[in-house]
């Protein structure tokens, strides 16, 4: 194969791009012959994407396999597949053969005669610094290797993007801002103070996550909808702490952030798990945006996420979209 995975580790321990490797290794090493591939590029770098569906593509030629992927990248679609069919809202939107197809045929197809949202524009200069990462070193998964930061600075009005092939420390990255992996030598600082990711020092500092693989790292699955945007601000609702949780409001504020963030949900009741990973995304995304954030700390952002970029015309001349990095 064009990649590796550890083969001495626990699988809970690999990373998210590391485990889809796997999968996709373990079914050609079973022998299937019809792959049903369902978003297998969403958590790896577009060399990796091309290293792993050129390969599953090699073998579609040579005639080993057949498969049906599930994607929403249109650049891997265009590369990769001979024939599309596009679904939106549960109905067949259109079906062609991919060289026949443009990107904005694609993407009409997807969203409709709207026309995607523009980029806010930027402007302005970086403020003082939020975010000060000195000289910090961790073991790493194993245990048996250390992640060393030697500096990392993050000011106000700033999106600073860390991009590396999956297994090569984001995660540590994260667990150490997020206060789950100890910190053996140097310094966290927040705002100038001591970083040690307590709930108390995120409400006081308005810091707020989204991990990696959120319904795995930042759900409780079988709770609600409501229940899981209501888990930051819960105890934090009206003029003061209540012993009595008040589901009524819990229910308001996530009816306003489903609305806001077009979560798309049968149920405000219905158990998040039952959402799409995109869904699940937003759902997270909306409650981690809610009041007042300084600091956004975030892990695989488009993990999950539909984007159909509204593309230049040509069939298969677009520029291709790349995948957005682990960022702070």
């Amino acid at each position: 194969m064009p990649f590796a995975v550890p083969l001495d580790r626990p699988v809970a321990t690999l990373a998210a791009g590391e485990r889809q490797k796997l999968e996709i290794l373990k079914q050609l090493y079973l022998g299937r012959r019809f792959l049903i591939l369902d978003e297998p590029t969403s958590v790896l770098t577009p060399d990796e994407a091309d290293e792993i569906l050129g390969h599953v593509r090699g073998l579609c030629t040579a005639g080993a396999i057949t498969v049906l992927m599930i994607s929403h990248k249109f650049r891997e679609v265009t590369a990769f597949a001979d024939e599309v069919s596009v679904l939106r809202r549960g109905r067949l939107a259109g079906t062609g053969r991919v060289a026949d197809l443009t990107h904005r045929d694609l993407a009409r197809m997807m969203i409709g005669a709207e026309a995607a949202p523009a980029p806010a524009p930027r402007d302005g200069t970086p403020g003082a610094v939020v975010l000060d990462m000195a000289g910090v070193r961790a073991r790493d998964r194993s245990g048996l290797k250390s992640v060393e930061i030697a500096g990392l600075t993050v000011r106000a009005g700033e999106v600073v993007g860390i991009a590396g092939v999956s297994g090569n420390g984001q995660v540590e990255l994260m667990e150490l801002l997020t206060g789950q992996r100890p910190v053996e030598a140097g310094e966290i600082r927040v705002k100038g103070t001591p970083w040690r990711a307590t709930r108390a020092e995120a409400q006081r500092h308005a810091v707020r996550y989204l991990p990696e693989e959120p319904l795995r790292n930042a759900c409780a699955p079988r709770m609600s909808v409501a229940e899981n945007i209501a888990f930051r601000s819960f105890d934090r609702r009206g003029a003061g702490w209540r012993f009595w949780l008040s589901r009524a409001d819990m229910r308001a504020m996530a009816a306003d952030l489903v609305a806001a963030f077009k979560v798309r949900t049968a149920s405000l009741e219905a158990p998040i798990a039952a959402l799409s990973g995109g869904n699940v995304q937003r759902a997270v995304l909306a409650r981690e945006l809610t009041g007042e954030v300084d600091l956004l700390v975030i892990s695989n952002p488009c993990f999950g996420l539909d984007f159909p970029p509204w593309p230049r015309s040509g069939r298969g001349s677009s520029r291709p979209a790349t995948a957005a990095p682990p960022c702070c």
